[in-house]
C-alpha cells in the first residue's frame, strides 16, 4: 500500500453528526475504545470536543476538560492510516491554545509508556513526566500503567 501524502487539514469543533466517525477512529485505534455513548457524554457535558479534518475526512479528535485553573487531555487520536503526518500535532496545538484562551494554569494527560510516538510529542511541546499510575488502562492479558504528563502553561496576566 502506497504511503498516505500529507494534505492540509484543518481543525473545527466536533459536532454530534461526528460521534460515528470518531466512534471508528477511536475502534481502529484501541484495543479497549471508548463507546459511542462516551463521546456523546463529552459533549453533553461540554467538553472541548475538536477533529482534524483533510478534505473533508475526520481523521483524528481530541477531548479537553477544563475545571477550576485546569485542563485534562482526556483523548487525543489520529486514525492510523493518517498517524506521522502531523496531524496529532495539531491537535495537540490546539487543545494548548484552547487551554491558554481558558487561562489554565496547568494541563495534564495520561499516555501508555509503550506510545512512544506520543510521548516523544508530548515532551516535544513541553509536557514532562510527573507520575506512574499502575494498572491505569485495561490491556491485553492485564492492566497497563499510565504515565502522567503535566504542562505549566504561560501567565497570561
Amino acid at each position: 500500500m502506497a504511503p498516505i501524502r500529507e494534505i492540509p487539514a484543518h481543525i473545527r469543533v466536533m459536532v454530534h453528526n461526528d460521534i460515528t466517525t470518531v466512534s471508528d477512529v477511536e475502534r481502529r485505534s484501541y484495543d479497549f475504545p471508548w463507546s459511542h455513548g462516551v463521546f456523546r457524554d463529552c459533549l453533553l457535558a461540554g467538553y472541548h470536543c475538536t477533529v482534524v479534518e483533510r478534505v473533508d475526512q475526520v481523521v483524528g479528535y481530541g477531548i479537553l476538560s477544563v475545571a477550576a485553573g485546569e485542563a485534562h487531555i482526556l483523548n487525543l487520536c489520529v486514525d492510523p492510516m493518517y498517524r506521522v503526518l502531523g496531524y496529532g500535532e495539531l491537535l495537540l496545538d490546539e487543545l494548548l491554545r484552547v487551554s491558554e484562551c481558558e487561562a489554565v494554569a496547568e494541563i495534564f494527560l495520561e499516555v501508555r509508556p509503550s506510545n512512544e510516538i506520543a510521548i516523544g510529542l508530548y515532551l516535544k511541546k513541553g509536557f514532562r513526566n510527573i507520575a506512574n499510575r499502575p494498572a491505569y488502562y485495561q490491556a491485553t492479558g492485564g492492566r497497563e500503567d499510565a504515565v502522567v504528563f503535566s504542562k505549566v502553561m504561560k501567565k497570561t496576566r
